[in-house]
């Protein structure tokens, strides 16, 4: 190594005045103009006299490997090994996880509420009710009458989900169209799945909607009881279907018998009903009875269609796997869960919220010294290990936050 390319590969890097390569001469200023840090004259000199150290040291050792020194080119072989390249290799791995998951991200959280957890312990959402009732008038010199409160809470408890992909060296080597680049994307995805199922089949069973949470009692599903007299029972998705949901959804009363106000709503919908939920929620306008009802009669009207800006819609493709009764046909709806109490909540535990990935550190060392690059494989076998790890669970919460129909119409 050349004091003139010593000189050049320290100057580069803005540690001296001037450096000088051949018959040029150029200044630090002139090399990186107004870029970078100013670096005061005693700074630039301690980096100067570092730098001069280490370039120094490799100097030497190149110049021992190159006579021919044995303890030299030990040295200069373990430097120059890809030792770092796993900590390298497994955090882009994680970026293009990470960037993957989130281009495709799950739509759980437009009907859901996102929580997050401490620990593996059982959480517990607690709720009080009463005490919002109208007030009572109060005579003249009559004590003030006594209201009650009254407590309640919803729990669950996160686990953890995950796999691991192993492919061989010989795959990895032979690998001239960067297949093996996809694992990330597939693991990616399977978090992504695992989230949007898990979700699902909190409110979706085998047979249809829940039926502990969705049922007469808790005046969250349409027919003649709940809804009202001529209400229909179990309907199918129309905009008739999705005025009875509303309805029904609007006469539900806290514990103080008042209103529950909703604002927005999503209709969560197999795939089997997108067109026809899209063409309900993007209608310009609906023909309807007077008073509500089908727009079939005589006394119709036309009115603008008001559901567009109140309704969103979601497509979800697990509600049929999951539901193999009426999986189609059935939809399910959600006031907004991030005002007011939610119908569910979906939990992660802090610091651990997105999907983590690692690959598995060789277990094997080189006979001339140094680490084995991840992508080597472990010393019995050959093998590459990835593995994803992801933590989540979740519950049901109010009842009175959703309206299911199972569309069969009885």
């Amino acid at each position: 190594m050349t004091s003139a390319l010593m000189d050049a590969g320290l100057s580069s890097l803005g540690q001296l005045d001037t450096y000088t390569a051949g018959q040029e001469t150029a200044s630090t200023e002139r090399i990186l103009g107004t870029e970078g840090v100013s670096l005061s004259r005693r700074t630039r000199r301690a980096a100067t006299r570092e730098y001069r150290q280490r370039l120094g040291q490799l100097s030497r050792l190149y110049n021992g490997v190159m006579e021919g020194d044995r303890r030299a080119m030990f040295a200069f072989q373990e430097a120059m090994t890809r030792a770092d390249f796993s900590y390298l290799f497994g955090d882009i791995i994680d970026r293009q996880l990470l960037a993957a998951y989130q281009t495709q991200p799950v739509q759980w959280p437009t009907y859901a509420k996102r929580g997050r957890v401490r620990d593996f312990r059982t959480v517990r959402r607690y709720t009080l009710d009463g005490g919002e009732g109208v007030l009572d008038p109060v005579k003249e010199l009559a004590p003030y009458p006594v209201r009650a409160v009254s407590d309640n809470f919803f729990e669950y408890a996160v686990g953890k989900y995950g796999d691991q992909i192993a492919v061989s060296w010989e795959t990895i080597v032979n690998d001239d169209l960067d297949a093996m680049a996809t694992l990330p994307t597939r693991l990616g995805n399977a978090a992504r799945r695992t989230e949007e199922r898990f979700a699902a089949a909190l409110f979706s069973g085998a047979s249809g909607p829940n039926s502990t949470f969705f049922s007469n009692a808790n005046r969250n599903v349409i027919n003649s009881t709940v809804t009202g007299a001529g209400a229909p029972t179990n309907p199918a998705l129309t905009i008739t279907g999705l005025q009875y949901a509303m309805q029904t959804l609007g006469q539900q009363k806290d514990a103080d018998g008042g209103p529950i106000y909703v604002e927005g709503i999503t209709l969560v919908v197999p795939p089997a009903l997108e067109v026809a939920a899209n063409n309900i929620v993007n209608a310009t306008e609906i023909l309807a009875a007077t008073g509500g009802g089908s727009g079939t009669g005589n006394d119709q009207l036309r009115v603008t269609n008001w559901m567009r800006n109140r309704v969103s819609v979601v497509v979800n493709p697990w509600l049929p796997i999951i539901n193999t009764t009426n999986g189609n046909s059935a939809w399910y709806v959600f006031a907004n869960p991030n005002v007011g109490r939610p119908a569910m909540e979906l939990g992660f535990l802090i610091g651990h919220e997105t999907p983590e990935l690692w690959v598995k550190s060789p277990n094997a060392t080189r006979v001339g010294g140094g680490a084995v690059a991840p992508e080597d494989g472990d010393f019995e076998h050959d093998a590459v290990q990835y593995r994803v790890r992801m933590v989540l669970g979740g519950t049901l919460m109010d009842p009175k936050s959703s309206i299911a129909s199972t569309g069969l119409g009885s």
